[in-house]
């Protein structure tokens, strides 16, 4: 046996080595130093323990190699191996469901990766695949340990492996509490969720001393990196809070939403808000005028459950909304084009947002709910540079290759081909219903009147006379609530105020739904 400093020590009996258990034990558990902690505290920040703490349901953490030291020597580090390496790894409960965990401890080598910090991560991720549970990582390091070289760098790769072998299999959740440069950004980016705190934490690949000496340019680490940059600007994070009680909260909610993984569906719950619930006040929301703006939050929190969602991406594409909510207690996918931000058009980075989320969705067996209100795609010189063609295939890729229960339902606008793409019946929807407020054409209807009737509308002694009366019959002829019902092309116009009991009773029709993909290694989605 040794003692706390290595020196070998005398146990003379099974007391004596129990005693001295619990005393590794207690020194594991305060972490390296009341200096490091205090360190950690003034920067405004949780330990690792208290994040895990706060993470799980009470009294439920089972630890997974806490006497783990490294092995390296050299630039001083033969004289300094802490127990756990930096990083906290093991298992408890969400909920009384299970959920795998590792955090970095910053107060140990920064929560620098080194080789036995990245073999512990490993294995606690292979143990997560395994068993079938989620896995969140509590992020706060500085990136690789250099003094270990490249075994550190290749602890990386390790971790990249297995988040890219996961994916789609177990939800992975990754929380941003602290400094995540260089390639271990790559990690988050690779896992289903994203969470930040703003001020503490920070993503980049370069960071502002780089950015600096090749580009010239100052800038902050929230400025290049920060919570906010990355919620809205970015995309990179799905989430972004002002504390980590809040944010360790929320990744608490979303757990409940998710299943443990690809093989089983969402924890059902039981309601108390009526399925036959109806939405009075939708006949006052959405205008029927198409060109007056709504806020689609209040349609969604008027058809779920209690008004209760969890929006992802908020302040990123604004454009579209993607939320996860309850019907009747099932989980549903939310997928809803916002009026109130750039009149609900879909554009680049909406289309990788919702393409994105409905993949999400269907790797972990949530039916998605499409919500549209759409006048087409973004037009501009900058969206179709930018690839709004590869970046638009994202989303009717995403759609095509969903398997899981898929509903549709047109409040007003759906025009050309993000009508299409939107989840119409014609890529797979399984069942389409419409408002009687809908509109489904190729455009709307004066551009449409510009197009066909140009000569009559030029020869016309009153032009303007002329297309109003044109834009007025090809409304009459090709517009009206029932042209696409008369041809099948939807399975019925709905009274808005029972959209919640017809989307609840198609669901549970729905509900064993079972489609297979052709036999392949895997499809090669636009990028």
């Amino acid at each position: 046996m040794s003692n706390l400093e290595g020196a070998p020590v005398e146990a003379s009996d099974v007391r004596g080595r129990v005693a001295e258990l619990h005393a590794i034990r207690e020194q594991v558990r305060r972490g390296p130093s009341d200096r490091a902690t205090e360190a950690q505290k003034a920067k405004g920040k949780l330990t690792a323990r208290e994040r895990i703490d706060l993470l799980l349901d009470e009294g439920s953490f089972s630890e997974v190699e806490p006497l783990r030291r490294h092995r390296a020597s050299g630039f001083g580090l033969e004289a300094k191996k802490p127990y756990t390496d930096g990083v906290i790894t093991g298992w408890g409960t969400v909920h009384g469901r299970t959920v795998f965990v590792y955090a970095h401890d910053f107060r140990i080598f920064g929560g620098a990766l080194g080789e036995a910090h990245a073999t512990k991560i490993h294995k606690i991720m292979d143990m997560a695949i395994s068993a079938g549970a989620p896995l969140v990582s509590l992020n706060d390091g500085a990136g690789a340990r250099i003094q270990e070289g490249v075994s550190a760098l290749a602890g990386y790769g390790g971790i990249f492996q297995r988040n890219t072998k996961a994916s789609g299999v177990i939800p992975q959740i990754s929380v941003m509490l602290g400094p995540c440069a260089g390639g271990a950004a790559y990690s988050p980016a690779l896992t289903d969720f994203v969470f930040m705190v703003r001020e503490t934490s920070q993503m980049f690949i370069t960071g502002p001393d780089v950015v600096r000496a090749v580009t010239g340019e100052e800038i902050t680490q929230n400025g290049l990196g920060g919570a906010d940059v990355h919620a809205e600007t970015s995309g990179v994070a799905h989430f972004a809070y002002d504390d980590e009680e809040t944010c360790l909260e929320e990744v608490r909610y979303l757990l409940s939403l998710l299943p443990q993984n690809n093989r089983e569906n969402p924890p059902r719950v039981a309601s108390e808000d009526p399925a036959d619930r109806t939405g009075d006040a939708l006949l006052d929301l959405v205008p029927a005028d198409g060109n007056r703006p709504y806020d689609m939050r209040k349609v969604i929190e008027e058809l779920v459950d209690d008004g209760d969602y969890l929006e992802i991406h908020e302040r990123w594409a604004t454009n579209i909304i993607c939320a996860l909510a309850r019907l009747d207690g099932q989980v549903v996918g939310i997928v809803a084009n916002q009026p109130q931000s750039l009149a609900g058009v879909l554009d680049i980075e909406a289309s990788e947002k919702a393409a994105r989320f409905i993949q999400m969705c269907d790797a972990f067996n949530i039916p998605i709910i499409t919500l549209l209100d759409v006048p087409g795609f973004l037009p501009g010189v900058d969206q179709e540079h930018g690839g709004i063609i590869r970046h638009g295939a994202k989303l009717l890729y995403a759609y095509c290759n969903a398997t899981v229960p898929r509903i549709s339902v047109i409040l007003r606008k759906a025009y050309g081909g993000a009508y299409i793409v939107m989840d119409s019946q014609s890529i797979g929807a399984d069942l389409t219903y419409a408002w009687p407020t809908n509109e489904i054409a190729v455009m709307g209807a004066e551009g449409a009147a510009n197009v066909i009737f140009r000569k009559q509308i030029a020869e016309a002694d009153d032009p303007e006379a002329m297309r109003a009366r044109m834009v007025k019959e090809y409304k009459a002829e090709l517009m009206h609530p029932y042209y696409a019902a008369e041809r099948g092309l939807i399975d019925d116009v709905i009274d808005p105020v029972e959209t919640r009991s017809v989307l609840i009773k198609s669901l549970a029709m729905l509900a064993t739904k079972h489609a297979d993909l052709p036999s392949r290694k895997h499809g090669n989605p636009p990028q």
